[in-house]
């Protein structure tokens, strides 16, 4: 089969990883921004507060978290909110997007239990039947999570990846759209997904004004390299690593590569979307006043907690930590 055919069956076919919650952190295989510290929810909260004070977005917008796991970042977005701004819960409205049912159940209890039925929320389970005049839109680590193509040039012949039996192969491409594509932005090796198209057009044509925040890494050129690994235990496996052996981590692990930034954001563009920035997440979260809320946290407890928060926060500040390797994608319609 198509290599990504195989991917997609590995997160999202029948048992696959992502078809059933799995805890991030400590407890699970891989750490995100969401699972260091609340106020990485904080200041993305503080960004919705500033677009809507700016006049971008009004009061009564839809706050529209794309693939929330158990929704912890939706949640403390609604509690920076409500610290930061409370009057603006009794108008704002939020969903998630969410196609698996028993994760749509999870997200709903998490939510009853930390918010009971204050909150104005809502669940959509496809891209299709979301259908809003304005929107604040966040996505963390969703499009490395993307079904991809592996591409290989060998003596000036594009080969495209297949599986057989968990055993990888390369044989040469035939398929006009990987073709394309890989010309268009001279990539002779790594990998590619051609389902970003689909998913932009379709956001851009069901939401008439929209403020998009995506986190995630990678880099908006390509490296012609493969990038493509496995999280297991807080492990990274290399794909191509030698004598790995895909069956054991097949479904029970996570697989993961870096987005290709620069054609995600052509994809806005042939929408005729051009209030496109990319930055690191260290830019992104000084910008959204991440540091502010610092000092409104040092302003209000004891130093000992102060310190214990100060250094989550740094982990997402830190070049050597996600400040640098994560970028974020903010869009404007």
């Amino acid at each position: 089969m198509r290599f990504s055919e195989y991917f997609n069956f590995w997160l999202y076919g029948k048992d696959g990883y992502y078809t059933n919650y799995k805890n991030i952190g400590k407890e699970g295989d891989f750490f995100t921004s969401v699972s260091v510290t609340p106020f990485f929810g904080g200041a993305i909260a503080k960004k919705i507060i500033s677009s809507i004070e700016s006049g971008f977005l009004n009061k009564t917008t839809t706050i529209l978290e794309i693939g929330a796991e158990k929704g912890y970042l939706i949640a403390d977005i609604i509690q920076f909110i409500y610290t930061l701004k409370p009057e603006l819960l009794e108008t704002l409205n939020f969903a998630i997007l969410e196609k698996y049912e028993n994760l749509r159940e999870i997200q709903k209890k998490y939510l009853f239990d930390s918010f009971g039925s204050f909150i104005k929320f809502q669940h959509y389970d496809d891209l299709e039947n979301i259908k809003l005049d304005n929107a604040f839109i966040i996505s963390n680590e969703i499009f490395d999570s993307f079904s991809c193509d592996l591409v290989f040039t060998k003596n000036n012949i594009l080969n495209q990846a297949f599986i057989d039996n968990h055993e990888i192969k390369f044989l040469p491409c035939k398929n006009n759209k990987v073709l394309e594509h890989c010309k268009k932005y001279s990539i002779e090796k790594g990998e590619i997904s051609l389902e970003y198209l689909e998913f932009v057009t379709k956001l851009c044509k069901n939401i008439n004004k929209f403020e998009f925040i995506a986190f995630d890494y990678g880099e908006k050129n390509i490296r012609n390299d493969f990038s493509l690994r496995i999280y297991k235990g807080h492990k990274v496996y290399p794909f191509f690593e030698e004598n790995l052996e895909l069956k054991s981590f097949y479904k029970n692990s996570d697989i993961t590569y870096d987005v290709h930034f620069g054609y995600l954001i052509d994809c806005f563009k042939q929408n005729n979307i051009h209030n496109i920035e990319l930055k690191t997440q260290l830019k992104t979260l000084i910008d959204f006043g991440i540091l502010d809320l610092l000092e409104i946290l040092k302003a209000n407890v004891d130093e000992k907690s102060y310190q214990k928060e100060l250094q989550k926060v740094k982990i997402l500040l830190q070049p050597n930590q996600l400040a640098e390797r994560f970028k974020c994608l903010s869009i404007r319609k």
